[in-house]
C-alpha cells in the first residue's frame, strides 16, 4: 500500500493537496514546448516568472513574465514574497510565492519552468516536488537550437549561453530526479506526462 507524503503546512494552507512539479533544461533544449503541452494536457498552473530584463519582442506582460524593476523585486525578495530566484545575464529572475501555494492548496498540478540555481532553492523549501530535466539529444543539436532562436546575441553572448547550458546539464543527474531527452518532441511530452501522473498515482 502507498502512503501518502507528509503534509505541508504555510499560513495555514495544507500545500500537499497539489501536485509541484520543477522542470528545467538548458537554453534552446523545448521546455516552453513541453510546458505548453502539459498546461493543455493536464490542466497545469502555469507559474509566471517575474524578471528585470527588458521584455522581447513578442512577449506579453502576465503571460511569458511579469516585467518588474529591480526596486520591486528586491522588495520581493526582503519579503519573503518569491519561493527562488536567481541572477542570470544581469537580470534578476524569480517564482512569486502566492500563487504557486494557492494553486498547491487547491489541489492542482503546479509547473514551474526555472534553471538550477532556482530549482535546488526550491527543492530545499518543497522536498516532495517532482523535478525533471530536459535534455538535447547531442550537444551540438542544443548549439544548433540557440543559434536558430537568433536573439540578436553576439558570438560572447551566445559563448556564455552555451556555457551555462552545460554547466547546467552536468548538474541534471545530481539535483534531478528524473531526465528526458527531447529527440522526438511528443515522446518527450509523453515521458513528462508519465512521470507526473505516476507521482500522483504513488501518494494516493
Amino acid at each position: 500500500m502507498n502512503s501518502r507524503r507528509p503534509e505541508i503546512r504555510r499560513d495555514g494552507k495544507d500545500l500537499s493537496k497539489g501536485t509541484l512539479v520543477i522542470l528545467s533544461g538548458p537554453s534552446g533544449v523545448g521546455k516552453s514546448s513541453i510546458s505548453r503541452e502539459l498546461i493543455r494536457r493536464l490542466g497545469a498552473f502555469f507559474s509566471v516568472s517575474m524578471t528585470t530584463r527588458p521584455r522581447g519582442a513578442g512577449e506579453e506582460e502576465g503571460r511569458d513574465y511579469r516585467f518588474v524593476s529591480r526596486e520591486e523585486f528586491e522588495e520581493g525578495l526582503r519579503n519573503d514574497a518569491l519561493i527562488e530566484h536567481a541572477e542570470v545575464f544581469g537580470h534578476y529572475y524569480g517564482t512569486p510565492r502566492g500563487p504557486v501555494e494557492e494553486a498547491l492548496a487547491a489541489g492542482r498540478i503546479v509547473l514551474l519552468e526555472i534553471d538550477v540555481q532556482g530549482a535546488r532553492q526550491v527543492q530545499k523549501q518543497y522536498p516532495q516536488a517532482v523535478s525533471i530535466f530536459i535534455l538535447p539529444p547531442r550537444p551540438k543539436d542544443l548549439a544548433d537550437r540557440i543559434d536558430q532562436r537568433q536573439r540578436g546575441e553576439d558570438e560572447s553572448q551566445r559563448k556564455k549561453r552555451l556555457e551555462k547550458a552545460s554547466d547546467e546539464m552536468a548538474a541534471a543527474f545530481q539535483y534531478y530526479e528524473y531526465q528526458v531527452v527531447n529527440d522526438d518532441l511528443e515522446q518527450a511530452i509523453r515521458e513528462v506526462i508519465d512521470i507526473i501522473q505516476g507521482k500522483i498515482g504513488d501518494r494516493i
